[in-house]
């Protein structure tokens, strides 16, 4: 008997990314400033498009390579991370009308006038994986990838929300 591991079989690396891809409508996209930025998305023909701006999803500024991260729809954690090809799909072009399209139909909540206002106000970006994988099965880093939650302005730390016949006070209960 050897006290060698057994030998791991190597993993499909473009199968498990078009499977993490379209099972997940979120991914994680890093930033140049290193912070991770979670987004939903719409994954089509090899290639991930994100719409952000006002009224959508925020994201800064990319540069033309990005890692993704890509989570695993069933535990939730980190499946893949690879890098990316970032571009900025032009309104009124072929490839900005298909993806605003996929986009549409994919948004919660789509409203008529979508289509105009992304034109007008937001950006669509295309995201194109290439290369192999920074990390993977059998091959993740060791960090925790945890950051502090970034500054917002909304918050209700101090405004208490109503409740029926008061708050529960420690120690006491209603109706004693």
């Amino acid at each position: 008997m050897s006290d060698e591991p057994p030998e791991v079989p190597p993993v499909n690396a473009s199968a498990l990314l078009a499977e993490a891809m379209s099972k997940s409508g979120l991914l994680w996209v890093e930033a140049p400033d290193g912070r991770a930025w979670g987004v939903w998305h719409v994954w089509s023909e090899g290639t991930a498009y994100i719409v952000s701006g006002p009224g959508e999803q925020p994201l800064p500024w990319l540069a033309e390579e990005v890692r993704i991260i890509l989570r695993s729809k069933d535990t939730g954690g980190r499946l893949l991370t690879t890098r990316a090809a970032r571009s900025i799909l032009e309104p009124g072009t072929p490839e900005w009308t298909g993806a605003a399209r996929l986009l549409k139909a994919s948004r919660l909540n789509a409203v008529d006038d979508s289509l105009t206002r992304w034109a007008q106000q937001c950006t669509i970006t295309a995201l194109r994986p290439f290369g192999q994988p920074v990390e993977g099965p059998g091959s993740y880093g060791s960090g925790a990838h945890r950051a502090a939650p970034v500054d917002t302005p909304a918050t209700t730390a101090s405004w208490r929300p109503w409740h029926w016949r008061g708050r529960h006070r420690r120690g006491t209960r209603h109706g004693s």
